[in-house]
Formats: structure tokens, C-alpha cells, sequence
């Protein structure tokens, strides 16, 4: 009986990984952090947009997130018995089950803070003397009724209200309560009775039975209708501005009939608040169709059906999602170009260790394929040695992630980690089946210097230069504001860094052959040795070249995206403080605030301004701020700050009694008034001449767009004493200027001012997203040179071996290892740099950072636009040469301590 075939597959995977474990190790490290970071990408993103759309709904507050459905007072044409019947609580919360279901997902409806009842639609005027009356007007009270009070209160005083029988329109006296605020401000106490005057009847008497502390009274329960909580103040748009209370009484939900026999009109209303929980900014388009469709759609129409067609619907969901929809819209782009850029260097630092194995094993795998090895076979044997190693490490990397990142959609990340394991496992052996798929035991010689480029390389190298030419076009013809699906103009950067990769690999033997000929006439061996070296490199060393290039590409450019975010908010908090804080007053300074400023540790510099808001120019109407500073310390404060600079003398009050200021003004200024001399009078009755000789568009003291800014020592009265106080230093401290300051001038801090304009996640989210993306980038960049180094090594080291026998010594050998390996390191450095520059000098007019950079659109620097950062482009490039140089070195090193005759042999033995 013959024996049934044994697989040899799975033996020959396990001695082949045995041969070779530190490789393996090596694969699988490089797959589980790169499956890891590809996992960790999309629900970081995810996360930090859910916690934007979740910040700005918080921001607006629940009276704008809201959904609001009032009703009018039951129609008069009704019989009395009905009319009641629809203010009473089951009438209402059958129709409140009824809305509440046609409420569409992807918008979640939260119960617990989700409310019903009656309110008035008029607020009657109360006559008890006991209330205060500020401007001798009565005081008016908000009646309503609300769902679930004891569930969202405390009663701190008394007890809750409650009815005694059926309550009618006719019924003289109810129970109500009402918050601490409104108990405090309304003088009201537990066993007052306020009465409301009635229509046709005698006045209800509400009887308060308790005070009561709301449980969260930033929810929406309480913060839908904030005048249930808190009294206000009214104030009466009438030159007099005469005052008046208004505040809420809670009646119990029994008690609602009772309104109809007042003048309070009340009405159904029905409080919808959205589970913020549940709000994601993937659901961003469903959450506006669903918005659209209660506010004017077929949502709106089964609202009506269920209460009456004169129900109104109201909410501000829809304005927060388009403000945070053009927010998302102005940062996705930049994030895509992270995310492509650093993606593109991790594909090919993963081909590369591919390629780099294949290269170790080219002898093994050619003296097989000679042997009579299927291409077939031989390629599923190489697939399934680094599946075994790359699956179970990109299973790792995945888990490393969702457990790093427990938000987010899971299957964006499992596709990632996938491809990146797909890739890692088909790296080897595609690279194997393409170099082996013809049998031969020696290959032919393929110097950079002497392969000429085929016909397919060229052709592919001008089709990706028309590709990536036309997203270059793209991007700058229509920006970022594209859909954001738009991924060839996301891979921009990259395809420009790759083209720029190809051109100098065209232009690197060239280089070689030129230089090649001045080093043969040196005295010396080593420089001639190491070109001649450098240009036996392999000509397949193209992707090492375009990984070290693209990396540096997407690391200047993100590297470029972060400077500008910062230089925008320093540039808007500058405008916006004019110094590194300042004291402002509507009145003149105490004289000894400046002393006092002046001696506080950080404080370097103080301007004293003082500023007029009401200064009117030729007897007019329409208002100037002027401003009085002293000539040489505020020159020298713009001069410091970049605002509108001048010189001291150009400001300085010409001697003599009565004779015209020079003033320096805005552009809008000096084209209303010209540069003859004018008179501005001031609040205090006084006067002065001025004439306009310096035009800037901006000045530290004001920060509008109209102002003059003359010398102080020309003005007369309170004009003359400082009002303002500019402090320049770089360790200001807010807390002791605030201390030395006390109540008598407001602080603003220029640091505290610039991190206002981070008011959301997803910019915040954005900017660590693009700075770990530059940072993986330089990784990625450092390993791959390091693959390649790697790759030349073993033959670099028996060369080295070889040439001590003839009599190198150790120095020449490492400056032979140095300036063999500089070439290419240059050229990547220099390309890199160079590229770099070409890219941000390309993309920046499409490249708005304003969304990213600041709070608000509407800020006083404009538009952030992207700008060339030297830091960006120098300190990745002299990175590779450090860690090139570095290389070399540590291998003379190594190779020294070995020892010639074995490293000969080991050189044999390969």
C-alpha cells in the first residue's frame, strides 16, 4: 500500500524561518507598527470629528440644539370642556409618544432630558407690591407646566405642587414652585401667593409651596427654556431703558386648564433634546436630511397630523452642523495629505524590505528555479513563509490599535491593517516571481551608471509626471474647498515628490560619470574607490531613492502645515492684544499702576496709551478711537511687533504752543480726511489739531480698522492720562498682572488669546494627526535608508576585509565607507530639500489653513496660507546624511573588530 504524498511546504517554511530568525523578528515589527498606525489613522480621525460635532453642539447650548414644537391655545370655537382637555397631561404625552417617533435616525432623541407641557404665550403683569419693581413696573411671571419635575429637581424648601380635584378655567387658586434664583431675585418664599389678574373671572391666586435646586441645570431640561431656572432682567428698548422682573412659575401639570380663564394665552409645547452621545460626524449627512425633514418636510407634516396644523417647529441643529460641516471641510484636506503622504512611505518601505530579502536569498532562490522549481510554486512557498510571519503580526497590530483607540468605525481599520498585511506578505514574493521568472544562474551586471532605462520605465515615469501634473493644476485652480473625496488632489504632494524621485535617478549617473573623472586624478585611492563604488550600485536602488524622497517631501510639507498654524495664531492673538498683554480701562489708570506693572518678574517693556473711543473729527458725527502714546516707546513697540512700525521722530509733537499734531492713521482714515489739518474734539470738550503724515494698516493700541494715533504730550485734560498699558516680555504671567491690576483694568493675556482660537477638537485633532504624521514619515524615511544600507552590506564588508589585506588601513576605510554611501545621500537630501520647497512653492495658493488655525473664519489675520518652513526642509534632510554617515562608520566599526580572514570567509560563504 503505497504511502499517501507528504506536504513539504510547511517543513521547508519552518527551516527556512529557522535560517533566518532576526528577519523575520524584523518583518514582523515592521508590520505590526505599521498595521498599527494604518488601524489607529481612521478611528483617531473618527474620534477627534465626533468630538468636534459633539463640541459644537455643546457650544451652541440646548436652547439652539433643541427641537422645539409649540402650539397655540386651544381654538376658541371649542366647547370649554375640550379646550381644557388639551392642556391636560395625558392628552399631551400621547401626542409627545406620537413627535418623538418621527424623529428619523440617525438622529437620537435622549428621554431623560426631553420634556412636554403648557406655556404661556404672554407673560401677565402681576400686581403684588412685594415684588421688586426696579423702575416702579410691575413685575410679570412665565405660567407653564413641564413633564417630570421631580425627577429633575430638588426640593429644597416645602414640596412640590399638586391639584385638589379637577382643575378648570374657572378654578380660583393653584399650587405652584419655583428654582432658588427666582425665589431669590422675586423676594419669593414658601407660602407666598402671587395673583394673576383674569379674563372674565376673578384673578388666580398661585400659591408657591416650594423652592426648588435643579439636578443638572446645564441640561436641556432645564437650559431648552433657561427663564424655568433663572429670572431676567427686562430691560425696555425706550430711551429710558426703564426695567422690569420676569420669571417662571412651575404649576403642576393638573393645574394647566387654569391659564385659560387668564391673559396668558397658553399653548402645548413639546421638547425634543438630541442624545449628544450618539451624534457622529459620519452621520453628518444624515443627521441634516433628517433636521431638514422635521423642519420642512414630510417630518413636519406628521408632527401636524398628530397635533394640530398650527404647530410651529424650531431648532438650531441645522446652522450647527453646516458651521461644523465647513469646518470639517476645511481641515479633511490637509489631513488626507498626511495621511497619503505617510501612507505612500510605509508601502514602500514595506516593498523595500520585500526587495531587500529577495536580494539576501537571489542565489538560493535562482539555483532552485534551475533545479526545475515551478514559478508557480516557487512563488506560493515565498507567499506563505511571510504570511506565516506578517499575518499574525498585523493581527497584533490591529488589536494594538482598537485597543489604543476604542472609538471609531472598526472596519476602516481592519481594511488598513489588512492591506498593510497583504502588502508586507506579497512584497516578497511578486519581487521573487519578477527577478526569477526567467531560469539563470548569474545575472547580468545592473550598475546605475551603465542600465540604460527601458521603454515601459519611461513611459511609466511620463504618465505619472501627466498625473501628477494635472493634481497640481487641480489644487491650485480650485483649493481645498473640493470634495473631500477628492484623492488624486490629496496625493499631490506625493506624486510630485515622486516625480522629482525619478528625475534625479535619470540625473544621478550622470553625476557619477562627472565626478568620476576628477577623482581619478587625485594622489589618493579612496576618493576614486568610493565613486567607482557608488556607481556599481544596483540600478533597482531607484525605491530607496523614492521612499527617502517622498518621505522628506510629506515630512517638509506637513512640517511647513504646522509652522503656518502657528504663525497664524501668533500673528491674530498680536492683532488682537497689540503686545504680550495689556490693562484696559474706560477710565484713566491709578498712577501707580504702571510702577506697579513694571517691577512684576517677565515684564521687559511697558507703553502707556491712552485711548479715546468718542473723539470726532471736524465737528462730525461719526466717531474715531484716538489714541495718545508716547512717540519713542510705542515706535519701539511696533517696531518690535511688526504693526505698522515708524519712527520716533515722524510722530513727535513739533515745539511750540498751538501747533498741529502729526498723526498716524488707518487707510480708511486718511482717505476720509485727507492730509490737510483737521480739528477732533474729545469727550471732555477739548480740542486738537491734527494732520495725517504716516498711513498704517494696523497699530498695537486698537485693533479696529479706523483709529489715529497722535502724541500724547499734545493733548489737554483726562486725554493725556494713560488708559491703556502694552506689556511686552515672554514670561508675562496673566494671574500677577491681574493681582497687580484689582479691579481697576481688565487683562488680556496674548498667550491665553491664542489658545482661544483652538475652541474644537478637530482642530486640535488635526494638528497632533499631521504632527504624528510627520513624525512617522521621518521614521519611515530614517528605515528605509537604513534598508538600503543595509542591503549593500554583507558585500561591503567582505570589500573592506579584502582591501585591509592589500594595506587600507582603518581610517581610509571608514572614509571609503563614508564616501561611498554620501552620493546617494546627498542626492536624496538635497532632492529632498528641494523638492520640498518646489511642492509648498506649488500647492500653497490651494492650501487654506484659516479652519485649522483659528476658532473662526472671521478673525482678524484672514487667511493662514501655507508658507515654505526652513526648519521643515533643513532638519529631515541632514537627518539622512547623520544617519547615513552614522551607518557607514558604525559598519567600518564593526567590520574591524570581525577580523579579514573571517570576514573573507563569511564573503565566501555568500
Amino acid at each position: 500500500m503505497n504511502a499517501a504524498p507528504v506536504s513539504a511546504t510547511a517543513p521547508w517554511i519552518r527551516t527556512r524561518l529557522r535560517a533566518a530568525p532576526g528577519a523575520a523578528w524584523a518583518l514582523a515589527l515592521l508590520v505590526a507598527v505599521t498595521a498599527c498606525l494604518a488601524a489607529a489613522f481612521p478611528r483617531a480621525l473618527d474620534r477627534y470629528e465626533d468630538a468636534g460635532l459633539r463640541n459644537s453642539a455643546g457650544q451652541a447650548g440646548p436652547g439652539r440644539t433643541s427641537i422645539q414644537l409649540s402650539d397655540t391655545q386651544p381654538d376658541l370655537m371649542l366647547p370649554q370642556d375640550q379646550r381644557e382637555a388639551d392642556l391636560r397631561p395625558d392628552a399631551l404625552r400621547t401626542r409627545y409618544d406620537r413627535v418623538r417617533g418621527v424623529v428619523g435616525r440617525p438622529l437620537v432623541i435622549d428621554p431623560a432630558q426631553s420634556a412636554y407641557g403648557v406655556r404661556p404665550a404672554d407673560n401677565p403683569a402681576v400686581p403684588d407690591p412685594w415684588i421688586p419693581r426696579p423702575n416702579g413696573l410691575p413685575a410679570q411671571v412665565y405660567l407653564a407646566t413641564q413633564s417630570d419635575l421631580a425627577g429633575h429637581a430638588t426640593v429644597r424648601e416645602g414640596r412640590l405642587p399638586r391639584t385638589s380635584g379637577q382643575v378648570t378655567s374657572q378654578t380660583p387658586e393653584i399650587e405652584a414652585v419655583v428654582t432658588a434664583a427666582t425665589a431669590n431675585s422675586l423676594h419669593i418664599k414658601v407660602g407666598s401667593v402671587i395673583h394673576v389678574p383674569g379674563e372674565g373671572r376673578a384673578p388666580l391666586a398661585v400659591r408657591v409651596t416650594g423652592i426648588l435646586t435643579p439636578r443638572d441645570p446645564a441640561g436641556a431640561y432645564w437650559s431648552a427654556q433657561p427663564l424655568l431656572r433663572t429670572p431676567t432682567l427686562v430691560v425696555l428698548p425706550t430711551p429710558e431703558q426703564p426695567k422690569y422682573w420676569l420669571g417662571a412659575l412651575l404649576l403642576a401639570q393638573d393645574a394647566a386648564p387654569a391659564l385659560l380663564g387668564t391673559g396668558a394665552k397658553p399653548g402645548p409645547y413639546w421638547q425634543l433634546a438630541p442624545d449628544p452621545t450618539t451624534l457622529h460626524a459620519r452621520d453628518l449627512t444624515g443627521l441634516k436630511r433628517a433636521v431638514a425633514a422635521l423642519e420642512s418636510g414630510p417630518g413636519l407634516q406628521q408632527v401636524r397630523t398628530f397635533t394640530t396644523p398650527d404647530t410651529d417647529l424650531s431648532t438650531g441643529l441645522d446652522d450647527v452642523f453646516a458651521t461644523f460641516g465647513e469646518l470639517r471641510s476645511g481641515i479633511r484636506p490637509l489631513t488626507a495629505v498626511a495621511a497619503f503622504g505617510t501612507g505612500t512611505v510605509a508601502v514602500v518601505v514595506l516593498l523595500m524590505a520585500g526587495g531587500l530579502t529577495a536580494d539576501r536569498r537571489r542565489t538560493e532562490l535562482a539555483l532552485l528555479r534551475a533545479r526545475g522549481a515551478s514559478l508557480r510554486g516557487l512563488t506560493a512557498r515565498l507567499l506563505a513563509e511571510t504570511a506565516v510571519t506578517a499575518v499574525p503580526a498585523g493581527a497584533l497590530g490591529l488589536t494594538a490599535a482598537l485597543l489604543a483607540i476604542p472609538e471609531g468605525r472598526r472596519s476602516y481599520a481592519v481594511a488598513a491593517a489588512l492591506a498593510v498585511t497583504l502588502t508586507a506578505s506579497a512584497a516578497l514574493p511578486v519581487r521573487a516571481a519578477l527577478t526569477h521568472r526567467t531560469v539563470r544562474v548569474h545575472g547580468p551586471r545592473e550598475d546605475v551608471t551603465t542600465v540604460r532605462p527601458s521603454r515601459r520605465r519611461t513611459v511609466a515615469e511620463l504618465t505619472l509626471l501627466v498625473v501628477a501634473s494635472s493634481a497640481v493644476e487641480a489644487l491650485r485652480r480650485r483649493g481645498t474647498s473640493g470634495p473631500a473625496g477628492d484623492q488624486l488632489v490629496a496625493l499631490a504632494p506625493v506624486l510630485v515628490g515622486v516625480i522629482a524621485a525619478l528625475i534625479l535617478v535619470r540625473v544621478y549617473p550622470l553625476l557619477l560619470r562627472r565626478l568620476a573623472r576628477p577623482a581619478g586624478r587625485l594622489r589618493g585611492a579612496v576618493g576614486h574607490l568610493s565613486l567607482a563604488r557608488a556607481g556599481r550600485t544596483s540600478a533597482s536602488a531607484v525605491l530607496p531613492l523614492l521612499a527617502l524622497l517622498t518621505a522628506l517631501t510629506t515630512a517638509a510639507f506637513g512640517g511647513s502645515v504646522l509652522a503656518g498654524v502657528s504663525d497664524a495664531r501668533d500673528h491674530a492673538a498680536l492683532l488682537a492684544v497689540g503686545a504680550d498683554a495689556r490693562l484696559d480701562a474706560t477710565a484713566p489708570l491709578p498712577t501707580e499702576l504702571p510702577g506697579r506693572v513694571g517691577r512684576l518678574p517677565g515684564v521687559r517693556g511697558l507703553t502707556e496709551v491712552s485711548i479715546t473711543d468718542q473723539a470726532k473729527p471736524r465737528d462730525g458725527q461719526d466717531a474715531v478711537p484716538l489714541v495718545g502714546v508716547d512717540p519713542g516707546s510705542y515706535a519701539e513697540l511696533t517696531g518690535r511687533t511688526g504693526l505698522g512700525a515708524f519712527s520716533e521722530s515722524q510722530l513727535k509733537r513739533p515745539t511750540g504752543s498751538g501747533s498741529v499734531l502729526p498723526a498716524l492713521a488707518s487707510p480708511s482714515v486718511a482717505t476720509a480726511y485727507g492730509t490737510r489739518p483737521f480739528l477732533v474734539r474729545l469727550p471732555d470738550t477739548s480740542a486738537v489739531t491734527v494732520r495725517i503724515v504716516l498711513v498704517r494698516d494696523g497699530t498695537p493700541a486698537v485693533a479696529g480698522a479706523d483709529f489715529l494715533v497722535v502724541d500724547r504730550a499734545g493733548l489737554s485734560g483726562t486725554a493725556t492720562r494713560p488708559t491703556s498699558l502694552l506689556v511686552t516680555g515672554d514670561q508675562v504671567s496673566g494671574a500677577a498682572l491681574r493681582k497687580a491690576a484689582g479691579s481697576s483694568a481688565g487683562v488680556t493675556v496674548r498667550a491665553e488669546e491664542r489658545a482661544r482660537y483652538v475652541d474644537s477638537p478637530l482642530q486640535s485633532g488635526a494638528e497632533r494627526i499631521y504632527t504624528a504624521a510627520v513624525l512617522a514619515g521621518a521614521g519611515y524615511a530614517v528605515l528605509a535608508l537604513l534598508l538600503s544600507l543595509l542591503r549593500a552590506a554583507p558585500e561591503r564588508a567582505a570589500l573592506l576585509a579584502r582591501l585591509r589585506t592589500m594595506g587600507l588601513t582603518r581610517a581610509q576605510g571608514r572614509r571609503l565607507l563614508v564616501l561611498e554611501s554620501l552620493p546617494q545621500a546627498l542626492l536624496a537630501a538635497a532632492g529632498g530639500a528641494l523638492t520640498g520647497w518646489a511642492t509648498i512653492r506649488l500647492l500653497a495658493p490651494g492650501f487654506d489653513l484659516t479652519s485649522v488655525a483659528l476658532a473662526s473664519a472671521q478673525s482678524p489675520v484672514g487667511e493662514a496660507r501655507l508658507r515654505t518652513d526652513p526648519v521643515s526642509l533643513a532638519v529631515p534632510a541632514i537627518g539622512v546624511l547623520l544617519v547615513a554617515v552614522g551607518v557607514a562608520v558604525v559598519q567600518a566599526w564593526w567590520s574591524g573588530r570581525r577580523g579579514s580572514v573571517r570576514e573573507l570567509r563569511a564573503g565566501d560563504a555568500r
